[in-house]
């Protein structure tokens, strides 16, 4: 897919969040590309991580990939680079640079790495870098598409690569400027020239269906004048033994100009029988390839796939084969033979087929889809990490427990109400281990009943940890149920709002939103939340003024000012935001997530120092704050920030570790180590991190992301392992690619 000026500016307003969920494209993985270039040429880019119910900026500084996700490029020009399509079950993660301001709320957050080592290769992403708003951003890039003539070839969604892994692949051809001035305007033409014939073999690489093409000549000498079927050599396994090594050459290629000719008339079988007599005259992979053809006209997909690896191990780059072969295996399903086939195709190609491009695409999409069903219909449902549970309950302001619920009551713990206690009582714990057992109390809850007046506070509670565990439709139910028996309950409408914009429906959240609202119009956390709808539909001055609406209810929620100060920086009021973020360190001097965010800002604007003092703070205060429930995400951005600071890569993963020692479950603390694993080329280690991240995930859209990363990781050790050669071409491909983005970019 080409890229020029224009048309990445185009590409900008595709960057749109759709129904809750980021959609990839071509366009939308080239800007994902050339997003991480900038990365590379010292730019930053802010995932958001969870915090108070909302997903707050991890202004950890990265290359652009889920991105969760995830994205998240290779270190070289041909940019390993993940678009993960977030699922309907997770709000989209965003990218922040440095000249605009932190990006939307909501998911999980996956952390980012940042700036790798020259020649390094390049990190995985976890999440999907979106400056939709930020025109800087885009004339940025507009401005590289220009002065650099470039030309970007990009795989939509997720794909792999040799030598990182990866999604994007990035070729720097042609217009590069490594000639300089002084090139001769002969070798100015000899470039031209072959350019053009590479741009012809792309052409000729493309395989689909029943349109495959046969090639007709063996070489630019090979012509063949034709001759008629009474002068065709009479060849078989008998006969040919007897033939000199020049009646061979010569019988071959009149059968094999026959052959052409047969196939041409889509006489298949004839043909097929004159490429059978040519190849036992002479052991050709352009003849194999040409009777796979005839083949794959006629659906015979396993008799495609003998010719072509008969193909293949005659010339092992034989792309139209390759392609050919990779079509047959996906006819007959068996899709991860047929992706390492198109990723070797395309490296082979220099990333010029856009048909092979966008097949390692789709089929990358497959086998990640095929197996997440298959581990989900085994999947027992489950809490995520208690860091997770936590941010999400925390989201909410704190309230005292229900009259008759008290610790002050005498209650019957085998009743409705006293399991709806000893939930309560558990959450208050913030462990794994109590909120597991606060679900099950809230289940038990409801089934005793006899709650009175809390049974719909029961189903509000049950409801809730069912959407932790990713079963929105149960907890739908339970909200439903929740509201039909108390509709003053506003908490309900609040948390199904949030589950309606998972399932892609804004519209009913906005209307569950102003049904709160008629209820009560004074309740803080009903405009706190709807400012999370607002920064996701990109009305950010909505979403300030919903944010302050809820600080002037209730001045003492730390979240709304956290949130506040965000959507200033998305909005490019960067010192207001820096001015909030101070009075949030004043007016809540001991809350640790203060420190850890403002150190996000910090570390985006490059404030390195500043920003490691300020993680450090944090995990002080959690470790004294809540050491059975420590938030880990100060560990994790401490992690990013030595990384990014000062290449520490020992430090980052030993940080990384303490984290999953602390919470086992955190995806955020896995997906960080996978990257920190590929960063430094241990691929095989990464793989095991992102097999993991898919244990973690709790939905079939979760688990489909966390497999792509996983069978981009798996897929590129194969490449390798099976052709060894092309690791090498590939990494040759990356000397054009250090000075993207130039000076200005700095």
């Amino acid at each position: 897919m080409y890229y020029s000026e224009n048309s990445l500016a185009k590409a900008a307003d595709t960057w749109l969040l759709k129904k809750k969920r980021w959609y990839s494209s071509g366009s939308l993985c080239a800007l994902m590309m050339l997003l991480w270039r900038m990365g590379r040429a010292g730019r930053s880019f802010m995932p958001l991580a969870w915090c108070g119910g909302s997903w707050q900026p991890s202004m950890s500084p990265g290359e652009g990939p889920n991105t969760p996700s995830a994205a998240t490029a290779i270190e070289t020009t041909a940019a390993f680079f993940v678009g993960i399509t977030v699922p309907e079950s997770a709000p989209p993660i965003l990218f922040l640079s440095p000249t605009s301001s932190p990006t939307p709320p909501p998911t999980m957050a996956p952390t980012q790495a940042n700036t790798p080592l020259p020649n390094s290769p390049g990190p995985f992403p976890v999440g999907i870098p979106v400056e939709p708003g930020t025109s800087s951003l885009w004339d940025r890039l507009s401005n590289w598409a220009s002065e650099n003539k470039g030309v970007v070839y990009t795989i939509a969604g997720i794909t792999l690569v040799v030598g990182a892994g990866g999604v994007v692949y990035y070729f720097s051809n042609g217009d590069a400027r490594d000639g300089g001035a002084t090139d001769s305007q002969a070798n100015k033409r000899k470039r031209q020239r072959e350019r053009k014939r590479a741009k012809e073999r792309a052409e000729k690489g493309s395989v689909g269906g029943k349109e495959a093409t046969v090639e007709k000549a063996e070489s630019n000498k090979a012509s063949v004048t034709a001759v008629s079927e009474e002068e065709l050599p009479d060849v078989n396994e008998d006969t040919v033994g007897a033939l000199s090594p020049e009646d061979r050459k010569d019988y071959a290629a009149k059968l094999k100009a026959a052959g052409n000719k047969a196939y041409g008339s889509k006489d298949y079988n004839r043909a097929i029988d004159l490429y059978g007599k040519a190849i036992l005259c002479k052991q050709d992979p352009v003849f194999y390839s040409n009777r796979a053809a005839c083949y794959n006209a006629m659906s015979e997909w396993d008799k495609v796939i003998e010719d072509t690896t008969a193909a293949i191990n005659l010339d092992n780059e034989y792309v139209k084969a390759l392609n050919r072969r990779a079509n047959a295996y996906e006819q007959v399903e068996r899709n991860s033979e047929a992706l390492l086939d198109y990723t070797a195709s395309c490296i082979i190609d220099g990333f010029r087929n856009e048909s092979s491009a966008q097949s390692v695409e789709r089929l990358l999409k497959k086998v990640a889809e095929a197996k997440g069903k298959a581990i989900l219909a085994g999947k027992e449902k489950k809490l995520p990490s208690p860091t997770f549970v936590t941010n999400y309950l925390q989201s909410f302001r704190p309230k005292p427990s229900p009259a008759g619920l008290t610790d002050e009551d005498e209650l019957d713990e085998e009743t409705g109400k006293g399991q709806l206690r000893k939930g309560l009582r558990a959450m208050a714990t913030k462990t794994g281990e109590g909120y597991n057992d606060a679900a099950a109390a809230f289940v038990r809850a409801v089934e005793l009943g006899d709650l009175g007046e809390h049974e719909a506070f029961a189903y509000n509670m049950r409801g809730t940890f069912s959407y932790l565990k990713g079963d929105n439709e149960d907890a739908l139910r339970d909200m439903d149920k929740s509201i039909e028996l108390q509709p003053t309950l506003t908490q309900s409408f609040i948390k199904r709002a949030s589950m309606h914009l998972e399932l892609a429906n804004p519209d009913a959240a906005e209307a569950d939103f102003a049904a709160a609202l008629e209820q009560n119009a004074n309740d803080p956390d009903i405009y706190y939340h709807r400012a999370q709808l607002h920064f996701i539909k990109s009305e950010f001055g909505e979403a300030a003024k919903d944010y302050q609406k809820s600080i002037d209810l209730d001045k003492d929620f730390i979240f709304s000012h956290i949130q506040l100060g965000v959507t200033q920086y998305k909005m490019g009021s960067i010192a207001s935001s820096m001015a909030t973020f101070r009075r949030c360190m004043k007016n809540f001097s001991t809350v640790p997530d203060v420190y850890n965010y403002y150190g996000e800002l910090l570390l985006d604007q490059q404030k390195y120092q500043e920003a490691v003092e300020k993680f450090d703070t944090a995990v002080e205060m959690e470790k004294t704050s809540k050491p059975m429930g420590m938030n880990v995400l100060p560990l994790i951005n401490k992690a990013l920030a030595l990384f990014q600071w000062k290449n520490d890569f020992s430090e980052a993963e030993k940080l990384c570790e303490m984290a999953l020692i602390i919470d086992p479950e955190c995806d955020i603390a896995v997906a960080t180590m996978a990257q920190l694993l590929l960063q430094q080329g241990k691929v095989t280690d990464a793989l095991k991190y992102f097999e993991r991240a898919a244990e973690l995930s709790r939905t079939e859209g979760e688990i489909v992301n966390a497999l792509s990363y996983a069978e981009a990781t798996r897929t590129q050790l194969e490449v390798q392992e099976k052709y060894p050669k092309l690791a090498s071409r590939l990494g040759a491909m990356g000397g054009g690619a250090g000075g993207f983005g130039g000076g200005g970019m700095r």
